[in-house]
């Protein structure tokens, strides 16, 4: 009997039921890259959803074994996957529901892998990292470097002819950021572990440019530009932190490929002018998205200790296409300090000891920042001294230098409020 059309569409529909509601909740593999650079080889899976996933790693042959569960890739990707480093051939199955891949390697590596969710960047992503064991990667130095200082390049922007935003009172933005970032300066060089180079140390002019190349061949690892805002409604207020968009980052991606052949440009130390294009691209476009990851951390933590000292302008770090901060293998940051536009905030900015509260903010957040993200380092110091002067108490030192009056209590062994003028006390 031969049944009816619409009865066999029917049958064929239910049965594709089940596969299409594995498509749907597949974790589908869109692109892979690949990229080897001094430190590790790392390989990155533009995925479709949040993965499920599992690395291990397999001896006698050397194999590093993802598997992703209820994932999806096609053979072509596979077959995409460079030969870089220590890969030496990719394989790909069927496996419990999802799909393993097996790098073939030719020697025992460290294996590491994180997630990243979608963000200005890119999509929900898997990073895997594949280094000898030593150096070990969760230490951006090798071991035998590990004593080597974490080095912060300060910009104070505007300078010479351009004196940046003016305020009411005539107060110019340029003089102001310098000095901020001469005590910042001072506070940073206070602690060991800590370096830091200041891009402009008077009033002069230097290009935008320029002043991330200072940065570059000084080895910073950390670029904070300071800067005080200005807006026509003298009401609004408060400090903000911003990092590179995703429209800076792909228009300064586009500018280091098209004039690569000059040998200015280079990534995590390795010179583009003699990779060919695909190598050129994904070497700059792993380093833009995770230098921007590094940025967003940073600023975030500058971020909430600039909350702890007053207004900040809006609820988080924003993003825009700033030219100081386009370097794509170094964090960079740009801190506006304040709105100088609004007469009490420009009057703060002028007071010396708010500057120095400024100036211990962010060097707070640098501290807890490196702590973070370079442990190895095992940062000590940076405690200052105070005479105490007739009239002092132990609030107004406290709110001088941005500490706690508890803060003061402690590092000082005190058990009241009485301080006696002539007296030290250590500022932690």
């Amino acid at each position: 009997m031969r049944l009816p059309v619409w009865i066999i569409s029917i049958a064929i529909a239910l049965a594709m039921l089940p596969l299409a509601g594995a498509a749907l909740g597949a974790t589908l593999v869109e692109d892979v890259r690949t990229w080897d650079g001094p430190s590790h080889t790392r390989v990155v899976f533009d995925l479709s959803r949040a993965p499920d996933h599992r690395l291990f790693t397999l001896t006698d042959p050397h194999r590093a074994v993802i598997d992703l569960h209820g994932g999806r890739i096609s053979a072509d990707q596979v077959e995409g996957i460079r030969d870089e480093g220590p890969i030496r051939r990719v394989r790909s199955g069927r496996r419990d529901q999802g799909v393993r891949i097996v790098l073939d390697l030719d020697r025992a590596v460290a294996a590491e892998s994180f997630t990243m969710t979608p963000n200005d960047t890119g999509g929900h992503r898997l990073v895997v990292d594949l280094s000898d064991p030593q150096p070990n990667t969760a230490v951006r130095r090798a071991p035998d470097q590990a004593a080597e200082p974490f080095v912060v390049a300060i910009d104070a922007g505007h300078g010479g002819k351009d004196p940046g935003a003016i305020g009411a009172a005539g107060t110019y933005e340029k003089g102001i950021v310098l000095s901020v970032a001469r005590k910042l300066a001072d506070r940073i060089d206070a602690i060991q572990g800590l370096e830091s180079v200041l891009i402009r140390d008077g009033d002069y002019y230097i290009g935008l440019r320029e002043r991330t190349r200072k940065a570059q061949a000084a080895g910073a690892d950390l670029f904070v530009s300071l800067h005080a805002d200005a807006f026509h409604d003298r009401r609004v207020r408060g400090s903000s932190v911003f990092v590179l968009s995703r429209n800076g980052a792909t228009s300064e991606m586009a500018r280091m490929l098209a004039r690569r052949e000059n040998r200015a440009d280079r990534i995590g130390g390795v010179s583009l002018a003699d990779k060919d294009e695909q190598v050129a691209s994904v070497l700059v476009d792993l380093s833009r998205a995770h230098t921007v990851e590094e940025s967003l951390d940073v600023a975030d933590v500058l971020f909430k200790k600039l909350d702890t000292l007053g207004d900040v302008h809006g609820t988080g770090v924003e993003q825009a296409g700033f030219a100081v901060l386009k370097s794509l293998d170094m964090p960079s940051v740009l801190v506006e300090l304040a709105f100088i536009s609004n007469p009490e905030e420009e009057r703060r900015l002028k007071s010396s000891s708010y500057q120095h509260q400024l100036a211990a903010g962010l060097t707070e957040g640098v501290r807890a920042y490196v702590e973070q993200t370079r442990p190895a380092l095992a940062l000590s110091g940076g405690d200052e001294e105070y005479r105490v002067r007739p009239g002092d108490t132990l609030s107004d030192i406290a709110q001088r230098h941005a500490v706690s009056v508890s803060e003061l209590r402690r590092a000082n062994e005190l058990a009241g409020s009485t301080i006696v003028a002539g007296h030290t006390l250590r500022i932690p």
